[in-house]
């Protein structure tokens, strides 16, 4: 049975990724599309309640975009969506 695809809900814009996220996903051995998927269709990650209804409030208001994941060796990753959408970042973060 084939999975419904998700819809995204906004504009990623360009993409970048740090050196030490793309160290990170290499690591792990998982391509970064993983996770601008998730982005970018709501699924925040592993984020508290709190930022998960302030990514709720900047989807309506056009507020930046966090999300938070975790690799499969382990390591963080965070997903930032600036506020006009034309720049995603992947990054580490302690290098926010």
């Amino acid at each position: 049975m084939e999975e419904t695809p998700k819809l995204a809900l906004f504009r990623l814009g360009q993409i970048v990724a740090t050196p030490g996220a793309l160290k990170a996903l290499e690591r792990a051995g998982e391509a970064p599309q993983k996770f601008l998927e998730r982005h970018v269709c709501g699924d925040w990650g592993d984020l508290d309640e709190e930022d998960r209804q302030e990514n709720a409030l900047s989807l309506e208001h056009s507020f930046r975009l966090l999300s938070a994941y975790q690799t499969t060796a382990g390591e963080k990753l965070w997903v930032i969506t600036e506020a006009n959408r034309t720049l995603t970042t992947i990054l580490l973060p302690d290098e926010y």
